[in-house]
């Protein structure tokens, strides 16, 4: 297959079809399912680009920054669960890359990086625009290759797919030479490609443990369960099954940042996020628990809190396909390892099969306990009739968005925290965010991935005046190929997390956290072609999100909050969940009493 004719969809390559490396890139995208790729082109992925152009099934979105190539792989992959797939030439293409490979590495996103490298014959000379790809993201993907031989390229290609989508899934990166990509190969299609026998992850539970659990469970009179990510990377199965188990156990359910909307926000059982930031009731929870059902979830330290003070009288179930998470940080009283879906399939039907012998009333005091806790209200703030609020503003746009086709991606700072603490996520693979690595910068780009695997869905990146300024060149992105990304900015002059740190942990020294020299957001919109919007005013604020909504174009939404609001509950650093600061408690008096793990003053 060669020439200069267009390739299009539904075109199958004859057994031993003669390609060249180019050809094969593009074939082997297809063969795995394939319809967009986020790239930037160089000089080591030109021959990759030449094929690019004489095909028009698979859309190339050409992006900006190869960093926005990453995180709009990652939004597009988390919002359909897809492999998400990225194109960068060699040297700073690849180094660019590392932050988006690590930010999936970090959050189990299935990514394929395709990296262009100088020909073979210079590995190893400092040729221009030569580094060492596979060296410098071994740490950061589950595994790389470097192609010396174009017969391996298709093989190595369906294998990448295969790894970056099966067990935990995670980003991998194909190293291709330039020269290997003109020479002339074999194709093979995925199903005769030869499988990596060492790396074969384990889906199914171990039966016995799985009846422990159930078992442990069914004698739980203070029980919870704990969801992650990984529930949603399992698939939609997987979060209908845990909806079901915990209808049939009547057990409370609290999640992670990365797990929101496997359970519905609007579920009777449900306690709201866990960690740092998360609720009163779900922290308390926790705390009290004597049995632990952890789903999908990896124990990180801004779940945890203090290690030795961390949910310390509860039996814990772990369920994980990784397992290097499962004793990690926390050790576990029933290790299960297996994928999340099959493993909630056989514990729904054990569980059904013995409920007859469940006594759902033993629970009773622990619901008592549960409602009295969320009668605390934790996330309540003083509203303002003269300022807009940040929690108001992200309660305005939840409420007039709620009802539509929505997608959320974020940045990271305390815009991230409140909108999972005020958006209520009813549907899986609906929230986009960077949890692990705590990206600033994700947001943006992530929803330019989610628009367009989603064109006529509303899309909007709840944002910070510091984090949208990380990846802003990305709106060049938008208005080219017509996606209509909306980015509402809580924009408060500061590095918002960051400030509220200096304030509760350094004494109030406000160093370079506020930022002097600010754009014009909506000027800067409407030089890239887009949409510019500012509100200041509370009373003013419903009518200007509906004119973002309904704006056809990419919208930057300048939505001026309070400068000095702080994002509580706030879990101060080396304290247990039960020694939350609350809203009405995070005084300066009270900041100032709040004694760390070595019993120094915070303050």
């Amino acid at each position: 297959m060669s020439g200069t004719e267009t390739k299009t969809a539904g075109t199958q390559p004859a057994a031993g079809t003669q390609m060249t490396g180019a050809e094969i890139v593009l074939q082997a995208l297809r063969d795995n399912g394939v319809e967009h790729i986020f790239g930037y082109p160089g000089g080591a992925v030109l021959p990759i680009y030449d094929e690019i152009h004489q095909q028009d099934d698979i859309q190339h979105i050409l992006v900006r920054h190869e960093q926005g190539a990453g995180h709009m792989a990652e939004g597009y992959a988390r919002s359909t669960g897809k492999v998400g797939v990225m194109l960068v030439t060699s040297g700073p293409g690849a180094t660019n890359a590392v932050t988006p490979l690590q930010d999936a590495l970090m959050d189990s996103i299935p990514l394929v990086c395709l990296s262009g490298q100088v020909p073979t014959t210079l590995i190893g000379s400092d040729a221009f625009q030569e580094c060492d790809t596979v060296g410098i993201t071994r740490p950061c993907t589950k595994h790389n290759w470097l192609v010396k031989d174009v017969n391996e390229l298709a093989g190595i290609i369906h294998e990448a797919f295969r790894v970056a989508q099966s067990g935990r899934p995670g980003p991998v990166v194909v190293d291709i030479p330039k020269d290997v990509q003109f020479a002339t190969g074999t194709y093979i299609p995925p199903s005769a490609a030869k499988i990596q026998k060492s790396y074969q992850p384990r889906v199914q539970g171990d039966l016995k443990q799985i009846e422990q659990a159930v078992e442990l469970m069914m004698t739980a009179r203070r029980p919870v369960i704990y969801s992650g990510g990984g529930v949603i990377n399992s698939g939609k199965e997987a979060s209908q099954l845990l909806r079901e188990l915990v209808q049939l156990t009547d057990f409370p359910i609290t999640s992670t940042l990365m797990g929101l909307g496997a359970y519905p926000a609007s579920g009777k059982n449900w306690l709201g996020m866990l960690g740092m930031h998360g609720t009163y009731e779900a922290n308390l929870a926790m705390h009290d628990c004597d049995v632990m059902v952890c789903i999908g979830a990896r124990f990180d330290d801004r779940i945890t809190g203090r290690l030795n003070a961390f949910s310390p009288n509860s039996k814990k179930i772990h369920i994980d396909i990784d397992p290097s998470s499962i004793n990690k940080n926390v050790r576990v009283d029933i290790p299960i390892l297996g994928d999340v879906g099959r493993v909630l399939e056989d514990m729904v039907r054990l569980w059904r099969a013995k409920a007859g012998g469940v006594d759902k009333a033993r629970m009773d005091d622990w619901w008592t306990s549960i409602a009295r806790w969320r009668a605390r209200n934790s996330l309540a703030y003083k509203p303002s009739d003269e300022v807009i609020m940040p929690q108001y503003a992200l309660q305005r746009l939840f409420d007039l968005t709620k009802d539509r086709d929505t997608y959320i991606t974020t940045e990271v700072g305390q815009h991230q925290m409140w909108a999972a603490q005020f958006f209520g996520f009813e549907e899986p693979n609906r929230w986009m965010t960077s949890g692990g690595l705590g990206t600033m910068g994700y947001g943006f780009p992530a929803a330019i991935g989610v628009q367009v695997a989603h064109p006529d869905s509303l899309v909007i990146d709840i944002a910070g005046d510091a984090s949208i300024q990380m990846c802003i060149q990305e709106m060049s992105c938008a208005v080219q190929y017509g996606l209509p990304v909306k980015i509402f900015i809580l924009n408060n002059q500061y590095m918002g997390m960051v400030r509220q740190w200096q304030q509760l942990l350094h004494g109030n020294r406000l160093s370079n956290s506020y930022t002097e020299a600010m754009p014009d957001f909506v000027k800067l919109a409407e030089a890239y072609g887009g949409v510019g919007i500012r509100c200041e005013k509370p009373g003013e604020l419903d009518d200007a999100i509906i004119r973002m909504i309904d704006s056809p174009a990419p919208v930057i939404f300048d939505c001026r909050v309070a400068n000095l609001a702080n994002c509580f509950p706030m879990i101060p650093s080396g304290k247990a969940h039960n020694e939350m600061l609350l809203p009405d408690e995070a005084t300066d008096e009270a900041v100032a009493n709040a004694i760390d793990a070595k019993g120094r003053q915070l303050v």
